[in-house]
């Protein structure tokens, strides 16, 4: 009896597909279900190729699944980002492959932001008024780091990307990694350990984490990871997140990166790039090495040819009438300046002569002068008695003053 109940029963019993179709028909024929309007914070936005926009919408105690088509998410005039809050019209309907109640989305008007902007923007300011994030507080990253740090999720494809960039690009530099959370409660707490553990130790720290929704995101708005970013010795790139995710993490880091592997690109050298570089200084080397052996072996042939037997013997006979004729234009200037010379001597010869004493002495007149030999040109430079000497053309007297006469006396 009981095998033909459960039979029985399972004649009467609805499939699923008839239960949510059932439930899809109660809800589309409801009035209060259509055309709707319903406000709330977005949330978890995913925009696959297709074009279609899925999010939720959320308040303080429930959220329901959204979906806004093609032609309705490409008629927005604003992106669909998380954390902002809106009025959304449209149909509530059930989506079978799930049993789970959606919103058909028409419409998104904007109504202000969420209470997670006002959070980011309420921490944003109060940092930058404490001056985290100056442009002048920013570190310039090491051209050649040593050791580069990563803290970043042991679990996620982000370490093995970054990993694989510095392996290529930079193999000479010892990566130091310092695992940590990446979302959730706990996850402020263990980037700012992660980030305190590799301090000292490595010339550059990244910061990094994948994509993932504002609420995945949000532990790097925390405040406790920006001042770990800001009291770290060395210089940190943040890269959270896609090109579009700014945190306040990025606001802190000295240098921000659209992504994990460009973080890794942005803080080390391309090594390839360097031995391009190297093998372009070689061979500028040896080309001015080859240049100068080159000149010096010109110089050298130069040298060799003027130190020939014939070339020296050209030059020396050469230097020789060089030198016979300097010396006879020496000679002839020593004969001009000889007669010049005795020319100017006769003349001042004869000057002289004719100012001489010896030729006064010549036309009949004496000389008179005392026993020290000054001449006397008075009477009154001598007196009786002092023995004088007169010079006369042909020697001299010896005589003794015996009375002194002035003229007209």
């Amino acid at each position: 009896m009981q095998t033909f109940g459960v039979a029985a029963l399972a004649r009467d019993a609805l499939t699923v597909t008839e239960l949510v179709g059932a439930l899809r028909s109660a809800v589309a024929r409801h009035p209060a279900l259509t055309d709707v309007l319903v406000r709330g914070e977005i949330g978890s936005v995913s925009r696959p190729p297709s074009g279609v926009a899925y999010f939720v919408l959320k308040d303080a105690e429930a959220q329901i699944a959204c979906v806004l088509f093609r032609s309705a998410a490409a008629a927005l005039r604003f992106e669909l980002r998380d954390g902002i809050e809106v009025v959304a019209r449209g149909d509530v309907d059930v989506f079978p492959a799930r049993g789970q109640a959606q919103l058909v989305v028409r419409d998104v008007s904007p109504i202000g932001h969420g209470a997670f902007w006002l959070s980011f923007e309420q921490v944003r300011d109060r940092l930058a008024a404490e001056g985290l994030f100056a442009p002048e507080r920013k570190r310039p990253l090491p051209a050649f780091p040593r050791r580069i740090g990563l803290v970043t999720s042991e679990a996620g494809a982000v370490l093995h990307d970054v990993l694989a960039v510095l392996g290529r690009r930079y193999p000479l530099a010892e990566v130091l990694v310092s695992p940590c959370l990446v979302q959730g409660e706990d996850a402020p707490v263990s980037i700012a350990a992660a980030l305190d553990r590799l301090a000292g130790r490595v010339d550059v720290a990244i910061l990094a984490r994948g994509g993932g929704s504002l609420e995945d995101l949000w532990c790097f708005n925390d405040e406790r990871v920006a001042r770990a970013i800001v009291r770290f010795s060395a210089p940190v790139v943040s890269a959270v997140g896609h090109e579009t995710d700014v945190t306040i993490a990025d606001f802190a880091a000295d240098v921000r990166a659209p992504t994990p592997s460009a973080a890794a690109e942005l803080a080390t050298p391309d090594v390839a790039d360097l031995k391009s570089r190297i093998e372009a200084a070689r061979a500028a080397l040896r080309s001015r090495v080859r240049e100068t052996i080159e000149a010096w072996r010109e110089a050298v042939a130069t040298l060799g040819a003027r130190i020939r037997p014939e070339a020296i013997r050209e030059r020396v006979q050469d230097a020789r009438g060089r030198l016979a004729a300097a010396g006879e234009s020496l000679r002839k200037e020593a004969r001009r300046l000889l007669s010049a010379g005795r020319d100017g001597l006769s003349g001042v010869a004869g000057r002289l002569e004719a100012v001489s004493p010896l030729a006064t002495i010549a036309r009949g007149f004496a000389v008179v002068t005392r026993e020290d030999g000054a001449l006397v040109a008075s009477v009154s430079a001598v007196s009786p008695g002092d023995e004088i000497t007169v010079h006369v053309s042909d020697g001299a007297l010896e005589a003794v003053v015996e009375e002194r006469r002035r003229n007209g006396a």
